[in-house]
C-alpha cells in the first residue's frame, strides 16, 4: 500500500466517528486506530518484505505531567478496570491501595496481566478509560 493510500485511510479515520479501521490488501495489511480524546490515529502497517513501505505515524500530544506517582502500564496492550465486564471495578478515585494490590488487567497476545499497585496511598486520578488501547510506559494511575 502507498503513502497516499495510508494518507487518505488516517484522514478517513480522522474524519469520521469511527474508532478503528483494518485493512488487508494482498500481503499486507493495516490497521489504523485513533485511541485518545483528542483526533489523532495511529497507523500501523505490515507487509511483506518485498512490498515494505514507510509508515505514516500520528502521536498525541503529551498531556499535563500529573500530581503524585504514576503507575505505568508495563506493556501494550488493553486496559481494563475490572476483572470482567460484569465485575465492579478493581479500584476507584479516592479509594485507599496497599502495594501488591490489583489496579487493573491489560490484555496482551490473549493474555490477562493483572496490573498491581507499586506504592500505597490513594488513587487520586484514573488516567485510561475501560477498553482503551494503552502504550509501554503510558501512565495509568496516579497515587497520593
Amino acid at each position: 500500500m502507498d503513502l497516499r493510500k495510508l494518507k487518505t485511510l488516517i484522514d478517513l479515520v480522522a474524519d469520521s466517528g469511527i474508532a478503528e479501521l483494518e485493512i488487508t490488501e494482498g500481503d499486507g495489511k493495516v490497521r489504523i486506530v485513533k485511541f485518545s480524546q483528542s483526533v489523532q490515529p495511529v497507523a500501523m502497517a505490515e507487509s511483506a518484505p518485498a512490498a515494505a513501505a514507510p509508515a505514516a505515524a500520528a502521536a498525541p500530544a503529551e498531556p499535563a505531567a500529573p500530581v503524585g506517582h504514576s503507575v505505568k502500564a508495563p506493556m501494550v496492550g488493553t486496559f481494563y478496570r475490572s476483572p470482567n465486564p460484569g465485575a465492579s471495578p478493581f479500584v476507584e478515585v479516592g479509594q485507599s491501595v496497599k502495594e501488591g494490590d490489583a489496579l487493573c488487567i491489560i490484555e496482551a497476545m490473549k493474555l490477562l496481566n493483572e496490573i498491581e499497585a507499586d506504592k500505597s496511598g490513594v488513587i487520586k486520578e484514573i488516567l485510561v478509560e475501560n477498553g482503551e488501547p494503552v502504550e509501554y510506559g503510558q501512565p495509568l494511575f496516579v497515587i497520593g
